[in-house]
């Protein structure tokens, strides 16, 4: 009976040091957006909560106040390192300046994934899940620039970017947009150098409602016959049409090419607020993000970049109900069962 007891007592001692074990053993990683109040990072957040929860993996969500907030990303990192995550997923404010933080974390042993935005250089992450947010603005320059036809070399055009670090996505998506609506770009690693007289102004919105309604007032005071608006996303476009609709230019002579794609966004169209939007998909990258640091954690392994590019290419397509010829797009009512997947 002795002997008995004894193995129980091994064995229940075995049982708490597994489980004790496999419990310190769990996964965890981080998620660092922009801001929290984005729809885009919202459903980012969203993506990856449910993939980490069907995983086992512990998650953290950590974002800036504000679009640009650089500062407080880098405390995010500094306390995902502190804490034993086996990995980051980031959308960065200031691509270039979160680079170091970002290889001391490799240095401790994290995997670096780059969401949505690249870091400069692309390889500072391990690996990026992202949109080609050059195409995501060149579909919507080749769109306003058909459905102006020969009136487009004649147009006036607004470019409400995102902040004045010229992060990569802000920098990818407006060269994309002038290029697919045939200007020259000069440098396409900046915007700002073009000397098409047609551009009347670069400003920047912070990626919010606010800031494009400011920016665009900015520009409508430089010139009040602007007809052609790009924005860096849905919520600085919503800005830029109040801005247009408190000077009643909210007629539909002003064409508003935007990206995300987001459920609000895509409604967005559909109330002809937008024109067209090129719509990401946040969802996706953030769930193959999970499952990216889940394999780091178990085997090492490190995901592969999609073939003859330099990143994991999530998918982008151009929403709009006034499709342009020449112009790939999808109806507002796919864009609307795709939103944001």
């Amino acid at each position: 009976m002795r002997k008995l007891t004894l193995v129980l007592a091994s064995f229940l001692a075995f049982a708490f040091t597994f489980a004790t074990t496999a419990a310190k053993a769990e996964v965890e990683a981080c998620l660092i957006t922009k801001t929290d109040i984005n729809p885009f990072f919202v459903k980012m957040k969203e993506g990856a909560e449910k993939r980490a929860s069907e995983m086992g993996v512990k998650l953290s969500f950590f974002a800036g106040k504000v679009d640009g907030d650089h500062e407080t990303q880098v405390r995010a990192v500094e306390t995902c390192i502190a804490s034993g995550a086996k990995g980051i997923l980031i959308a960065a404010s200031d691509t270039k300046a979160i680079v170091p933080v970002l290889k001391n974390a490799q240095d401790n042993g994290l995997l670096v994934i780059a969401l949505d935005t690249p870091l400069e250089p692309i390889t500072a992450a391990d690996s990026t899940f992202a949109t080609d947010n050059f195409k995501a603005g060149e579909l919507g320059g080749a769109w306003v620039a058909a459905k102006l036809g020969a009136d487009a070399a004649n147009a006036k055009i607004a470019m409400l970017d995102l902040n004045e670090s010229q992060p990569s996505v802000g920098v990818l998506r407006d060269q994309g947009f002038l290029t697919g609506f045939g200007i020259d770009v000069k440098d396409v690693s900046r915007w700002g150098d073009e000397d098409d007289p047609r551009i009347i102004c670069n400003e920047v919105t912070n990626g919010n409602e606010e800031g494009g309604r400011t920016a665009m007032e900015k520009c409508l005071a430089k010139d009040q016959d602007i007809n052609v608006i790009y924005t860096i996303n849905e919520p600085a476009a919503v800005g830029a049409y109040e801005a247009l609709k408190a000077m009643g230019k909210d007629d539909g002579s002003v064409l508003i090419a935007s990206v995300d794609g987001g459920c609000p966004g895509v409604a967005d169209v559909e109330r002809g607020i937008i024109g067209a939007t090129s719509q990401q998909y946040p969802l996706l990258m953030a769930s193959l993000g999970v499952e990216a640091i889940a394999a780091w954690a178990a085997d090492g392994s490190k995901p592969s970049n999609t073939p003859g590019l330099d990143f994991y290419n999530t998918g982008v397509n151009l929403v709009t109900d006034d499709a342009a010829s020449g112009v790939d797009s999808i109806s507002v009512k796919e864009g609307m069962d795709r939103c944001w997947g």
